[in-house]
């Protein structure tokens, strides 16, 4: 069976979440993603863990590519 939620409490539900995070100070939200990242991961195997920390290190280095190559186009 599949259930459906109210659309009315769910986009309270989206505001709610804005309205909270609006809220917390930087060190507080940095808190909660880091738990929130490491309770994610703590259900990867250390292969899955190990694909995805290259791919971002690999998304990281595109990314500093393009602002060297912004930067010179500007120069």
């Amino acid at each position: 069976m599949t259930e459906k939620h109210n659309p009315h409490a769910v986009a309270l539900g989206k505001l709610g979440g804005k309205a909270r995070a609006a809220k917390l100070s930087e060190p507080e939200r940095k808190a909660i993603a880091s738990k929130a990242g490491k309770a994610r991961s703590s259900s990867l195997t250390k292969a899955e863990r190990v694909r995805i920390a290259k791919l971002a290190v690999q998304a990281r280095e595109e990314k500093r590519a393009q602002t060297k190559q912004t930067r010179k186009e500007k120069a």
